[in-house]
């Protein structure tokens, strides 16, 4: 688990290439060192030689971050050129090259539904205001009055009128616990000024396997998230469209497969347009609220009595701890601030913690008016038509204010769904960022979007729907375990952190956090008992078998970290006698310089593309894309110079400090090979690789450039999902320029 909070990948909810470099202790700086007189050793070299390359690797530098903005619309920005020129092709007519008619048709297909590959562009901070980000962060926990509600009422009704007696004071309850929760997740937010999600709070304070049934319950929750919205989505447009009510599950299957494929697109549109449908939701229920109530005054605000429900089962106390369980899935959603709280404008701890107060106020009096109206209109579930939807009809018949109910509601419970897909990448980032998730998932597709952790959570939330025939009662019993595990925890957390922190106002603090805690856990209990047979059990196997899953490929990376590692016994060998003597390490060439004011005409490469029929006519870079100095980084320096080529190593930092560090682990090493850092402000790596590629390319076009990258190669084909395909993206992306060859060196680990 990454104990240091503060290091964070997740700025403002998007994910940025990690600037943790792989710190190397001092048994591996001196193993460096004594790689490094081996290689001096067996190939020495004078200052000139060392320095000698066909092209300038020096191409410019990227605009720093602070001059880089998002678009009007949305997160992606394109990334600047470097060493002048600009490179407009696309990988499309490269990548139909040889395929067959049915390859191509899908290729094209896939094309016009994501749009073509976004090599040159990348993601960037956006930091949003207030008002922006109340919609965009609370869509999830807002909408959940959509369906928590009724969750209730559709428990309570079992045991008939007298059951529904007890709503009012369990909804009481459940708007305490409310604002219990979210007075702690306030102490959160200051403990946790870069983003605290119930993964990272309870592993950095009650350790490995909390941390990971936090970040189950997460995963979890999103899932049910999505199925659970799409749901009660269908059921707002059924309610107003009966006709529409044998077609729930393609109409919920259609809604994911449109939400999957708006996600893999990558496109981030601003919070303007996300916060218009949670605003018109807010306005709809208010709408709704006052207007019942207006209705309920001109009888006194006497309860109209409601129709008399066949009593199906006895009231008793596991009836009501089950309507509280259910009720209690409004809370869905609530952790989201604190999660994000790098996504405001500064002061940005304290506009989170506002932001919070403001949502768990709308909230409360959202659930607690909705409760209100449905007791005062008698009001019951049917199966047939949604509680909001009775309510609307009674106040606003069919004219246009109940189809604004209607819509705004839909939409609202359809952004939510959206709110996962940005949700669930990210816990699995954090996962995979800490080796308990295959690392594909921290790689961005040719869209930058999470296209893995997206697909994974499509696919999840479908068999869900489809499983459980898109009905949200159903559905309900499997939701409360996962969200309350997660806040348990979390909260749990927030306790030890101010017992071991004991900062100003600690114990305040520490009793909010310790409330919290007890009565979520105290939910969840009470869910996992009563719901068990329900759903519940689903789940909590779900996160058991989530928690085996990731210790199986933490066990797995730490056994390729350790063959990663440098230790003399990979760096030395045994001569004739015995004695313990370098590893022979091939030269490497000199070439000349490129001369001021650029290479003569007639090596500019002009016409020479299809002139290289003999081997003298080949002119050779080798560029070596490195990320750490591990033995598999090594080995591919070392296979490059046994090329007796120009070699030239690349860093791709994202920033000044971690280039710092990798320059002087390289000055350790002995220096023997040029090096050049690319300072990346882009929250990409490939894309400007790409770039610094381009620009050589275009000094020399007549130079053939070999770029060479240390690939991890398993012995059991279960574990090559768990590995980086950066050679692949690679060379899709440079397909189209000529004369640029992609090879692999592998380092094999059982």
């Amino acid at each position: 688990m990454n104990k240091g909070h503060e290091k964070d990948e997740w700025d403002s909810g998007v994910p940025r290439p990690s600037e943790a470099l792989p710190g190397l202790d001092q048994e591996q700086l001196r193993v460096l060192r004594q790689v490094g007189r081996q290689w001096h050793r067996v190939a020495p070299r004078s200052a000139t030689e060392h320095r000698a390359l066909p092209v300038n690797p020096d191409t410019g530098v990227f605009p720093p971050a602070a001059d880089i903005h998002p678009t009007r619309f949305g997160q992606l920005v394109r990334v600047s050129s470097l060493g002048g020129g600009v490179s407009e092709q696309r990988a499309d007519g490269a990548d139909e090259a040889g395929r067959s008619p049915v390859g191509r048709f899908a290729h094209r297909s896939r094309r016009v539904l994501l749009g073509a590959p976004l090599k040159s562009t990348a993601v960037v901070r956006e930091s949003m205001r207030k008002l922006v980000a109340l919609p965009v962060l609370s869509a999830d926990a807002l909408s959940s009055v959509a369906y928590g509600p009724e969750a209730m009422l559709a428990v309570l009704v079992l045991a008939g009128s007298t059951g529904l007696a007890y709503s009012l004071p369990i909804a009481a309850t459940i708007a305490l616990l409310m604002l219990v929760v979210g007075v702690s997740y306030r102490q959160t937010i200051r403990a946790y000024p870069h983003g605290g999600g119930s993964y990272i709070v309870a592993g950095d304070n009650l350790g490995l396997m909390p941390g990971l049934m936090a970040a189950g319950g997460l995963l979890i929750d999103y899932v049910l998230t999505v199925a659970v919205s799409i749901a009660s989505g269908i059921a707002a447009i059924t309610s107003a469209i009966p006709s529409l009510a044998p077609a729930t599950v393609p109409l919920g299957l259609i809604m994911i497969a449109l939400l999957l494929v708006g996600n893999l697109r990558g496109i981030r549109q601003a919070g303007v347009l996300f916060a218009a449908p949670t605003y018109a939701f807010i306005l709809a229920m208010f709408a709704l609220i006052i207007g019942n109530l207006a209705d309920s005054a001109g009888s006194g605000f006497r309860p109209t009595p409601a129709p008399h429900p066949t009593a199906t089962e006895g009231i008793g106390v596991l009836l009501i701890m089950r309507a509280f369980a259910s009720g209690s899935t409004a809370m869905t959603g609530i952790e989201a601030i604190s999660n994000a709280v790098p996504a405001f404008r500064p002061v940005r701890w304290r506009n989170a913690r506002t932001t919070l107060t403001w949502m768990i106020s709308l909230l409360v009096a959202m659930f607690g008016g909705i409760i209100a109206i449905v007791h005062l209109r008698g009001v019951i579930p049917r199966g047939s038509e949604t509680v909001l939807s009775q309510l609307a009809h009674l106040t606003f018949h069919s004219g246009p204010m109940y189809v604004f109910v209607q819509a705004a509601t839909a939409a609202v419970l359809l952004l939510a769904a959206n709110t996962a897909y940005n949700d669930f990448p990210r816990v699995l980032f954090l996962l995979a960022r800490d080796g308990h998730a295959p690392h594909i998932f921290l790689r961005q597709g040719d869209r930058l979007a999470f296209s893995n952790g997206i697909a994974l959570l499509s696919v999840a939330a479908s068999l869900v729907f489809v499983v459980f025939a898109g009905n949200t009662d159903s559905l309900i019993p499997l939701y409360a375990v996962g969200v309350f595990l997660a806040f348990s925890l979390s909260q749990t957390g927030m306790v030890v952190h101010w017992r071991r922190v004991r900062t100003r106002h600690w114990r305040k603090s520490l009793t909010f956090n310790a409330t919290g805690a007890l009565l979520s856990t105290l939910v969840l209990i009470t869910a996992a008992i009563t719901k068990f047979t329900s759903g519940a059990w689903v789940a909590l196997m779900a996160i058991g078998l989530f928690f085996l899953l990731a210790t199986r490929i933490r066990h797995h990376y730490q056994k390729a970290d350790a063959a990663l590692r440098l230790h003399p016994d990979a760096t030395e060998t045994r001569d004739r006698a015995g004695a313990r003597a370098p590893a022979p390490a091939p030269t490497a060439t000199p070439h000349p310089v490129q001369p001021e004011g650029g290479w003569p005409d007639h090596e500019t490469g002009q016409g020479e593309e299809e002139k290289e029929e003999t081997p003298q006519a080949v002119h050779h870079l080798a560029v070596v894309a490195l990320a750490s100095l591990d033995l598999a980084g090594l080995r591919a320096l070392a296979y490059a110079a046994s090329l007796r080529q120009p070699t030239l190593a690349v860093h791709i930092s994202p920033s000044e400090e971690e280039a710092q560090r990798f320059r002087g682990y390289w000055t350790t090493w002995g220096d023997h090979v040029p090096l050049h850092v690319v300072l990346s402000p882009y929250r990409a790596i490939v894309a400007p690789l790409i770039h610094y590629i381009e620009a050589l390319h275009r000094q020399r076009p007549s130079l053939t450039i070999t770029v060479i990258l240390p690939e991890i190669v398993t012995q059991h084909l279960r574990h090559r999902l768990l590995h980086s395909k950066d050679a692949a993206r690679l060379r899709r992306a440079l397909r189209p320029l000529p004369k640029i060859v992609v090879t692999s060196v592998p380092f094999h680990i059982s």
